[in-house]
């Protein structure tokens, strides 16, 4: 029994008789277009086919990587009748920026998908073009590439726009281009957002132009974006690092944050602290310190090794002592940093038996000191010509605590024998100095081999003299007319034990 008699009894008339079924006749099919779709024209058979062919062109970059890869591009996707995609134009073009080798075959690449493909070509591809140019120091192909965009089917937006201006500030390019690049960008219908004007502030930052960067913010909130905080602690966290910003305001910066609606943080504080550090105004940063607290603001210990630090280099000791009794009162711990700041202070004012003491109370208290707290003490100890005992002192206690000993170190002590003449201890330990590797300077030598001749050890000071030579450490003229003058007067000795 056929199919139809099946489910269609003999007694029911069917509809259509079976010629209608035709195209020709079917009014319903010939107008609706109700044709089923060729399963090799469906979308899906069209991604499998590029997936096949994205493979192929993995398995052959792989295995002929030296090859032209266009070629091998084209080859892939027409082993599967299909055209190049996209991303399969961006995987080739990552293949070739990586190795300088094939840099020649991007330009090959781009004018064949300008002048042989048809598709809108995507715009993270260029993007990733732009950025390439940029870490390779092209600055020139950079902007190139964003201005041809449209040659390829691809209107540039604010993405490729951050990308460049990003590329040209990392690589410190001249101001006005990246200007030039804003204003001809306007003319492509692109307009500058928030991000790309947190860029901008970013490099001006970075150049030490805080000045403009302030003023790039009054734009910015004149334009209706919000304030974002994070750039104002950008601006000054920049300012207190670049040393180009010594001639800044900062207060002034600060009261214009103030005026757009910023509320620094303490963070924000701090690092006006450092920039009067750097810039030798201690009395500054313990005024910003006591804004702090009047704010209601709580100092931590990084405020408070800042004010002290800046007091000291200003040579306000004075003060520098008030504010460490009162970090103490307040129940601040002090630590390392605030050691180190303090003895330093200690060491400019010659008080070196305090220093010690604080030494010693820096380990009664659980806080280990470092190399630097201990340089800062062996280099005051050695100015004095009456502390050469407590100097050697303090080098075995470095030496008994597992220190990692520097050149700096042990020349202190070596330069600090020579002067008080212990012509033996000093010739040993310039040779241990030697044996652990360090090259000692020029300067300790001569001063070593001046004071052995002076003493009759010429034979000592020429074997130093060979170990400069050793060393490739060229000798003073100190040492040389030492050297002559020692062996001209034991020539001389010599000529008179002849004669007699």
């Amino acid at each position: 029994m056929s199919l139809c008699r099946r489910f269609f009894p003999c007694h029911i008339k069917l509809p259509y008789s079976s010629h209608s079924f035709s195209a020709g006749n079917n009014y319903y099919l010939r107008k609706r277009r109700k044709w089923p779709l060729s399963p090799y024209k469906a979308k899906w058979q069209q991604t499998f086919t590029h997936q096949l062919a994205m493979q192929k062109l993995i398995e052959s970059v792989n295995k002929y990587p030296k090859t032209h890869l266009l070629s091998i591009l084209i080859d892939s996707f027409s082993a599967y009748q299909s055209n190049p995609t996209p991303n399969a134009y961006y995987f080739i073009l990552k293949i070739l920026t990586q190795n300088p080798s094939t840099w020649d075959q991007i330009p090959q690449v781009l004018d064949h998908i300008r002048k042989v493909e048809n598709f809108e070509t995507p715009e993270y591809i260029f993007t990733y073009l732009i950025k390439f140019y940029g870490v390779s120091k092209m600055n020139y192909l950079a902007v190139e590439m964003f201005f041809t965009m449209p040659a390829f089917r691809c209107n540039p937006s604010v993405k490729s726009l951050n990308a460049l201006i990003w590329v040209l500030c990392n690589n410190n390019c001249d101001l006005r281009i990246v200007l030039q690049v804003l204003v001809k960008s306007q003319f492509m219908n692109i307009w500058v957002e928030e991000s790309t004007l947190m860029i901008l502030i970013r490099a001006l930052c970075t150049l030490g132009k805080a000045n403009n960067a302030v003023d790039l913010l009054h734009l910015m909130v004149d334009s209706g974006f919000n304030l974002d905080g994070n750039i104002c602690s950008l601006i000054l966290s920049t300012m207190a690092e670049v040393k180009e910003c010594q001639g800044v305001d900062i207060w002034g910066v600060l009261e214009e944050m103030r005026k757009l609606g910023y509320s620094p943080k303490r963070v924000d504080l701090c690092n006006v602290m450092r920039f009067c550090v750097i810039n030798g105004k201690g009395m500054d940063a313990l005024e910003v310190l006591n804004k702090m607290k009047m704010s209601r603001m709580v100092p931590d210990i990084v405020c408070y090794n800042l004010a002290l630090n800046g007091l000291i280099l200003e040579g306000e000791y004075s003060k520098a002592d008030e504010l460490f009794d009162e970090l103490l009162v307040l129940g601040l711990v002090p630590v390392v940093v605030t050691y180190n700041v303090y003895i330093s202070g200690l060491c400019k004012q010659d008080k070196v038996h305090e220093a010690l003491r604080m030494l010693r109370c820096m380990e009664d208290l659980g806080c280990k000191p470092e190399m630097n707290t201990y340089n800062t003490i062996l280099e005051a100890l050695c100015r004095s010509r009456t502390m050469l005992s407590t100097a050697k002192e303090v080098f075995g206690q470095m030496k008994l605590k597992g220190l990692q000993l520097s050149s700096h170190t042990y020349e202190l002590v070596v330069n600090c024998m020579i002067r008080n003449g212990e012509v033996g201890e000093a010739y040993n330990l310039l040779h241990e100095m030697v044996g652990m590797g360090f090259v000692p300077r020029s300067i300790t030598f001569d001063g070593l081999i001046h004071l052995l001749c002076q003493r009759g050890w010429c034979s000592e000071a020429m074997e130093l003299l060979s170990v400069m030579v050793t060393m490739n450490v060229v000798p003073g003229v100190r040492s040389r007319e030492a050297l002559v003058e020692a062996l001209s007067d034991s020539s001389k000795m010599r000529n008179k034990e002849m004669h007699k």
